[in-house]
This record gives C-alpha cells, sequence and structure tokens, in this order.
C-alpha cells in the first residue's frame, strides 16, 4: 500500500508541474506579443510627435509674417499703396508716367 500512494503523489505531482509550466510558457507568450505591440506604438507614437513639432514650427512661422502684415495694414504707407494700386491716387506733387499702348 505504501507505494501505490507515493506513485500517485509522484504522477499527480508531475501532472502539476507540467500544468505550472505551460501555464508559465503561455503567460511569457502572451506578454512578448504586448511588449511588441507596446513598442511599435511607441514608434509610431515618436513619428507622430515629430510631425507635429515640424507642422509647429511651420505654423509659428506662419504667425510671425500673420502678425507683420498686421503690423504693415495698420500702418500709413499700407493706406497709400492700397490708395495708388487700387484707386489710382497720388500726391499732388507727384508726376505720374503712364505707357502709350
Amino acid at each position: 500500500m505504501g507505494r501505490s500512494g507515493r506513485n500517485r503523489r509522484n504522477t499527480n505531482n508531475r501532472a502539476g508541474k507540467i500544468c505550472i509550466v505551460t501555464i508559465l510558457l503561455a503567460f511569457m507568450a502572451v506578454m512578448s506579443v504586448q511588449i511588441v505591440r507596446i513598442y511599435e506604438k511607441n514608434r509610431e507614437y515618436i513619428e507622430k510627435q515629430a510631425e507635429l513639432e515640424v507642422q509647429l514650427e511651420s505654423e509659428m512661422a506662419r504667425k510671425n509674417e500673420l502678425e507683420n502684415y498686421e503690423e504693415y495694414t495698420k500702418s500709413r504707407q499700407y493706406v497709400e499703396d492700397v490708395a495708388r494700386s487700387k484707386l489710382g491716387l497720388a500726391y499732388e506733387n507727384e508726376i505720374i508716367f503712364k505707357e502709350k499702348k
């Protein structure tokens, strides 16, 4: 009787060890797949961040251009340029030359 009890314990013990090893291997496989996915997603985010930084720089440059244009439109020079080009106005002491066609 002593031997059959010992054989059952060894069989149960061996089956338990196999189950634990199988679970650990499955867990490691799942974690490996998740790590690869997270690494790829991180790389995508880094690329997106670089694109957004370039876009931010171009928008900041555009903002500066618009601010300069706003200052220009508030100046006397802008009013004179518009009056000359669109309205054809000139100062009293200016001489205007026109081309013959």
